[in-house]
């Protein structure tokens, strides 16, 4: 099934990513694999069901790769796919220009 997108790359793109939530988990699993509470930990303020909510949808998206072992409790890792590490180069630009601002505002 084929997902219905914008004509414009840049709102195809905000789509995916354009949520506060979305690239905060980006930002943490650029790094590497992370579990459930590590990203709530890591992201903070967000609440168990939006993260829940957010990385089902990344998921969804082809962005996220979720596994689960067969364990007792179960454990469950999120990673980045092919497709979602291959936003690291603007949320690199997205670092680098934050850094720029905070530094231009803050004298």
């Amino acid at each position: 099934m084929k997902k219905e997108l914008p004509l414009c790359p840049v709102e195809t793109t905000l789509t995916l990513i354009g949520d506060k939530w979305k690239v905060l988990i980006l930002r943490d699993l650029i790094n590497g694999t992370k579990r459930f509470g590590e990203l709530k930990k890591s992201i903070g303020s967000i609440s168990q069901k939006v993260l829940t909510q957010q990385l089902r949808s990344m998921e969804e998206d082809g962005l996220v790769e979720r596994k689960v072992y067969a364990e007792v409790p179960p454990r469950v890792e999120y990673s980045l796919t092919e497709t979602g590490s291959s936003l690291k180069p603007i949320l690199d630009s997205m670092c680098i220009w934050g850094e720029k601002y905070k530094e231009q505002i803050n004298g």
